[in-house]
């Protein structure tokens, strides 16, 4: 009599070394088929480096990862791509392959060296196109996909290979919030369908309370809560580790409890300025587009205000963990006219302005209109595309703000390294 068959993910005393820091401590974790499986945890609490470590592009310095038993570590690349699928945080395709093309990529580890399409690597693509909605899209190229469509052409690309076990490191983190809960919606209703695993880090809590069926916080790189949600979420942990006051309450519907956040408004006092003339600099974002622009004009030492910020956000988190002065806003609200007006103090206070390149949806365009009318005599810069390109899901309206802001002296700006030489040239001058 055979015993039962091995958990479909089996992570057991994981410590992982990245040079001399430990990132991840001791991690147990089993996970079965037909579960989607939730990691939380503030910025740097190591969900990346836990799904990287499981694809097996992280060396373990203890512990082992075994997926349907067998240990990552004694796979080729091709066996780990027929039992593991990975969806990242965004990708941007390098030629405008058609949508079709880019989603048969998922089928390499099924393939034979220079074989021809079978028809079940046809059928297979087709499904996962037919499974993620783009089905009708199929012969478009990927560039005419909006930014919502793009990470659901990543899924589908994930579900063609038709593996047991799927990793999402937070797929909704550049998303508007329809497009959040329409992917993960699709991912849910995938698990049970499938009954393959998922493995999703995501940073919004009540997102991941409304579609997990299990929660795994870590925390500095240890594992400090695994259970249901409703086990798992309360407002002693939010305090704990996340640093929040939090109300506990449950959806009438569905009965899954959501964390109401009582803190709206981040009172941490800006970072002293590294020098005379240093800012403050406001840097507007979102789903953590602004994060690295933080780290980055605090690590040059200017003076940086944050905002308007939904709390649970990785750029809100980043703020935090920065000490820096942010507004922010609760989960899924609009902004209100109270951290509205707090953001434009913040913005009057400013001697320079950032926007870093973040989604804007409905309920985060407030950002947008608060930059206007302009100061002719405060430098903003725009960072990312000349254009606001696929981030726009207001119908048109973010794009006219985003067209005006540039029409008013707005400065695109590529990257960071572009931010910050326009920077130090506008404080040159100003000087």
């Amino acid at each position: 009599m055979s015993g039962p068959p091995p958990p479909a993910l089996s992570v057991q005393g994981l410590s992982v070394r990245l040079g001399t820091h430990t990132v991840l401590h001791g991690i147990d974790l089993l996970a079965r088929p037909g579960e989607l499986l939730a990691l939380t945890g503030p910025n740097g609490s190591g969900k990346t480096t836990l799904l990287r470590t499981i694809l097996g592009l992280l060396p373990p310095a203890e512990g082992e990862v075994r997926v349907l038993g067998r240990p990552v570590a004694s796979l080729t690349a091709r066996e780990r791509a027929r039992r593991l699928a990975w969806v990242p945080q965004e990708e941007a395709p390098r030629d405008d392959v058609p949508i079709y093309d880019y989603v048969l990529y998922g089928r390499y580890a099924h393939l034979r060296p220079f074989a021809r399409d079978a028809p079940e690597d046809v059928a297979a693509a087709t499904t996962a196109l037919r499974e993620v909605g783009l089905e009708s899209r199929a012969r478009a190229g990927v560039r005419s996909l909006s930014g919502g469509e793009r990470q659901r052409l990543l899924l589908a690309r994930a579900l063609a290979q038709e593996a047991p076990v799927l990793l999402l490191d937070e797929p909704t983190a550049h998303l508007d919030i329809g497009h959040q809960l329409d992917l993960l919606e699709r991912v849910g209703r995938l698990v049970r369908e499938r009954g393959v695993l998922a493995v999703a880090a995501l940073h919004d809590l009540n997102l991941a309370a409304r579609y997990a069926d299990r929660i795994v916080v870590l925390s500095r790189g240890r594992r400090v809560a695994d259970g249901p949600p409703e086990a798992v979420l309360e407002p002693a942990l939010l305090r704990e580790v996340w640093g929040v006051e939090a109300v506990l309450r449950r959806d009438p519907n569905t009965a899954r409890p959501y964390l109401f956040p009582r803190r709206t408004v981040e009172a941490a006092p800006a970072r002293a300025p590294g020098g005379l003339g240093r800012g403050p600099v406001h840097v507007v974002g979102g789903g953590g587009a602004a994060a690295p622009i933080l780290r980055r004009l605090c690590d040059d030492g200017w003076s940086v205000t944050a905002g308007a910020l939904p709390l649970l956000d990785s750029d809100a988190e980043t703020a935090q963990e920065l000490g820096l002065a942010y507004v922010a806003e609760l989960p899924f609200a609009p902004l209100s006219d109270e951290v509205r007006a707090r953001h434009r103090d913040l913005l009057a206070r400013a001697r320079a302005i950032v926007v870093s390149p973040f989604a804007i949806g409905p309920s985060n365009l407030g950002n947008l209109e608060d930059l206007l009318p302009r100061d002719p005599a405060v430098p903003l810069f725009l960072v990312g595309d000349a254009t606001i390109g696929d981030r726009d899901f207001t119908g048109g309206r973010a794009r006219a703000l985003w067209d005006r802001l540039k029409a008013e002296g707005g400065t695109p700006v590529r990257d960071l390294d572009a931010l910050l030489a326009a920077l130090g040239g506008a404080f040159s001058r100003a000087s």
